[in-house]
């Protein structure tokens, strides 16, 4: 029997959730899609300038399960930046924190 879903702890979804090059014409077929726990790992260890343990520790996850979120967050930016291509941020396996819970992060109660 496999193991239950652990939700990611996210702080808040990205104020914006679509990216793009300004010299192409959108396609919806060819986007990047990236998880919007993806997108709180480049946050908090890009942007913030966490380890991957305190990262873990924020998102309620195992560190080995952070790395793997980051790799694919790190390919999918890449893919979008080096191609060309549009990104979007929706979806994933996550539960909003939105300053409701005592995570000690000063951005979770910035809300928009």
């Amino acid at each position: 029997m496999a193991r239950p879903m652990k939700w990611r702890k996210v702080c808040r979804l990205p104020k914006c959730h679509c990216f793009g090059p300004l010299n192409l014409k959108a396609d919806d077929d060819d986007q990047v899609i990236m998880t919007v726990d993806e997108y709180e790992t480049i946050r908090l260890i890009d942007l913030e300038g966490k380890t991957q343990e305190k990262c873990a520790e924020k998102m309620n996850i195992a560190r080995t399960t952070v790395q793997g979120i980051y790799i694919n967050a790190r390919k999918k930016l890449a893919d979008s930046l080096v191609n060309g291509r549009s990104l979007r941020i929706e979806g994933g396996e996550y539960t909003l924190c939105n300053g409701r819970l005592k995570c000690g992060d000063n951005y979770c109660n910035k809300l928009t």
